[in-house]
C-alpha cells in the first residue's frame, strides 16, 4: 500500500493519497483546490488517481473535490446529515460519484475504504478506515479522521454557530460529539491516526505538531478526550476558549456545499501598470494587499492597502479582510506570485485581477509622494499613552486572551472577526492605539483600522511582559 501524507501549512491541512501498488489506483481524501500537486506525486509514483472522498464540508479551506470531479475522478461525499448538509453542486450532476452513509465501503484496487458517521464538529462528519486487503489484512491499519480526532483535540463543534451563524446548535453540537467519542473509544488502540489538520489550524484550540498519532495515545493523553468522562464535563471543556473563526469560514462552508467555481488550475494574473495604482488610492472597492515586510509597509504603503506578509497567516488575513467581491491586486515579488496565489484560492478570494512587483511599487509611491506610514511603537514608549485615556485602545486579541488581563477602558475585536464588526471602532477623534499579544495581529489590524478611515498607531512588542509589570494597567 502507498500512503502519503501532504500538509499545507498556512492552513495546517493534510490530504492524502492512498494506493494500491498492485492496481496502480489511488484515492485523494480532503484534497485541496490546487489538485495538480496529487495528480504529480500519483505520476511519480505511477499511480492512477481513480477517487476520491472528503470527510465533510470543510469551512477552513475550498475543497478540491469538484476539481477531480471535472477531471473525471470519482468522488465520494457524506449523505448524512439533514437536507441543510448535503453536497448539493454534486447531486444529480454528470459528475461519477456516490453518496455514502455510515458503513458505506469503497475499494481502489485491493484497499478498502469505509465510512463511519462521526457527527459533532458537523452533522455529516465521516471518518475513513483503510484496511490492506491486498496485503493480506482483514482488519483496518488507520483512519483518516478528518476534523473528528485529531493529534492532541478534537474537532471543535461550535463553527455552525459561531463562524456559519446557525443559532443555539452550539451545545448540541457538542453533546453530539461526545456521543461520537463514545464510539471512538471501541476502536482498536493500534489503529493509526491519520487527521485532516495540525497545529495552527483554527478547526480546534490545542491541535499537536507531530502529525500522526494512534487511537490508544490519543485515548489515554489527548486533552478532549480525556475530558469525555461525562457528558456535562466534556461540553463545558470542549466549548471553553475556542478562537474566533476567520471570517472567511462562513463563506467556504456555502462553496463547498453549493459548489466552488471550478477553476481548472491557477489562475496566474498579469503584471499591472504602476499608474493604475493612482486609482487605487484610497478606494475600499478593490483589495491591494501589500505583502512587503511589516517595516516597509510602516514606513510606507499606497493609502488604504491591506497590509497581508506572506507568512503563515496570508490566508487567515486575507480571507478576514478582503470580500470575494473584491479585485485584488498583490504587491509582491514575481517569484512569490504563484504561492500567493495558491493561498488565495484556497479561501476562496479568486478575483486576483494583478500584480505589481514591490520595486515598481515603491518608486511610484516616492516618484508621487503618495505614501502614507503608520507610526510603529513599543509597550514602553506607547504605555503612558495607553494608560492615559488620551487614545483608543484597540485589543484584537482573542476574547479567552482578554479577559486573563486586559488595559483597563480598551475595546477588544478579535483581528479575525474586525472587518465585520469596523463601524464598532469609534474612537470619537481620538488616535486608535493596536496592540495584540506580540505584534502579528495588531500589524495587520492597524492596516485595516487606517483603511477605514481613522488615525492609527500600530503597538509591537510583548504585551504580558509590558502588562505584568503594570500593575495599573490590569482591567
Amino acid at each position: 500500500m502507498f500512503f502519503r501524507q501532504i500538509f499545507e501549512p498556512k492552513l495546517a491541512q493534510y490530504a492524502y493519497i492512498i494506493g494500491c501498488q498492485k492496481t496502480g489506483e489511488a484515492v485523494v481524501i480532503d484534497p485541496m483546490r490546487d489538485v495538480q500537486q496529487y495528480y504529480d506525486i500519483a505520476e511519480k509514483e505511477k499511480l492512477n488517481i481513480t477517487a476520491a472522498a472528503d470527510t465533510h464540508i470543510h469551512a477552513d479551506y475550498i475543497s478540491g473535490l469538484r476539481e477531480l470531479a471535472e477531471r473525471g475522478v470519482k468522488v465520494y461525499a457524506s449523505d448524512e446529515g439533514d437536507a441543510d448538509w448535503k453536497y448539493e453542486w454534486l447531486i444529480g450532476s454528470n459528475y461519477s460519484y456516490e453518496l455514502m452513509k455510515d458503513g458505506f465501503t469503497f475499494m481502489v484496487g485491493n484497499i478498502e475504504i469505509k465510512a463511519i458517521h462521526t457527527p459533532g464538529h458537523t452533522p455529516e462528519h465521516l471518518i475513513f478506515s483503510v484496511t490492506d486487503k491486498g496485503g493480506g489484512a482483514d482488519k483496518p491499519m488507520g483512519i483518516a479522521t478528518g476534523d473528528f480526532v485529531f493529534v492532541g483535540d478534537v474537532g471543535r463543534p461550535d463553527l455552525l454557530e459561531s463562524a456559519a451563524g446557525m443559532k443555539d446548535v452550539m451545545k448540541p453540537s457538542a453533546q453530539t460529539l461526545y456521543k461520537s467519542i463514545e464510539k471512538f473509544k471501541s476502536m482498536p488502540g493500534y489503529m493509526q491516526i491519520w487527521p485532516g489538520h495540525g497545529a495552527g489550524s483554527a478547526c480546534g484550540k490545542a491541535l499537536g505538531a507531530v502529525p500522526k498519532s494512534t487511537v490508544g495515545y490519543e485515548l489515554q493523553f489527548n486533552a478532549s478526550l480525556k475530558h469525555a468522562t461525562s457528558e456535562d464535563d466534556f461540553v463545558n471543556f470542549i466549548l471553553e476558549g475556542q478562537p474566533e473563526p476567520p471570517l472567511y469560514f462562513a463563506q467556504m462552508k456555502r462553496d463547498n456545499k453549493i459548489g466552488p467555481k471550478v477553476l481548472g488550475g491557477l489562475p496566474i494574473p498579469g503584471k499591472t501598470e504602476t499608474a493604475k495604482l493612482g486609482e487605487f488610492e484610497g478606494n475600499r472597492e478593490v483589495a491591494l494587499i501589500d505583502t512587503r515586510g511589516r517595516e516597509a509597509f510602516m514606513n510606507g504603503h499606497l493609502k488604504g492597502a491591506i497590509f497581508s506578509p506572506l507568512d503563515k497567516q496570508f490566508n487567515t488575513t486575507a480571507g478576514s479582510y478582503i470580500t470575494e467581491e473584491q479585485p485584488i491586486y498583490l504587491v509582491i515579488d514575481e517569484g512569490d506570485l504563484e504561492d500567493a496565489v495558491r493561498d488565495l484560492i484556497n479561501v476562496g478570494l479568486d478575483k486576483i485581477e494583478g500584480y505589481i512587483p514591490v520595486a515598481e511599487y515603491e518608486k511610484w509611491l516616492a516618484d508621487n509622494n503618495a505614501a502614507v506610514a503608520i507610526p510603529h511603537l513599543d509597550f514602553e514608549k506607547a504605555g503612558d499613552k495607553l494608560l492615559s485615556g488620551e487614545v483608543h485602545v484597540l485589543d484584537v486579541r482573542k476574547a479567552s486572551e482578554f479577559s486573563e488581563g486586559h488595559i483597563e477602558g480598551a475595546q477588544n475585536i478579535p483581528h479575525t472577526r474586525l472587518l465585520e464588526r469596523i463601524e464598532e471602532v469609534d474612537p470619537q477623534g481620538k488616535t486608535v492605539y493596536v496592540h495584540c499579544s506580540a505584534g502579528g495581529r495588531s500589524a495587520v489590524a492597524s492596516a485595516l483600522v487606517q483603511r477605514f478611515g481613522h488615525e492609527v498607531a500600530y503597538v509591537d512588542g510583548e504585551f504580558a511582559n509590558w502588562f505584568n509589570n503594570k500593575e495599573e494597567v490590569a482591567g
